[in-house]
């Protein structure tokens, strides 16, 4: 049973953290931010650790709460 409760402190805790980036990067910036190498639009990933490009699968972190939009930092995740 401790397990249990500590499980969903967890979750609830990660949850909360997700929302707090979401929140951190406004809806403003997302909609004029594209990747810098090829222009396309970016979207937040749904875990909020990142902005991914819609063309070039790239993903630019986000520290906190500002979005590192360098070529260099990005990963690309299929």
């Amino acid at each position: 049973m401790l397990n249990n409760g500590r499980a969903r402190a967890s979750r609830l805790l990660r949850a909360r953290s997700t929302l707090e980036t979401a929140m951190a990067i406004s809806k403003e910036l997302l909609e004029i931010l594209v990747c810098p190498l090829c222009k396309a639009p970016v979207e937040l990933k749904p875990d909020g650790t990142g902005l991914k490009c819609q063309q070039c699968k790239r993903v630019y972190p986000i520290r906190d709460d500002i979005p590192v939009m360098l070529i260099d930092e990005a990963r690309i995740e299929e």
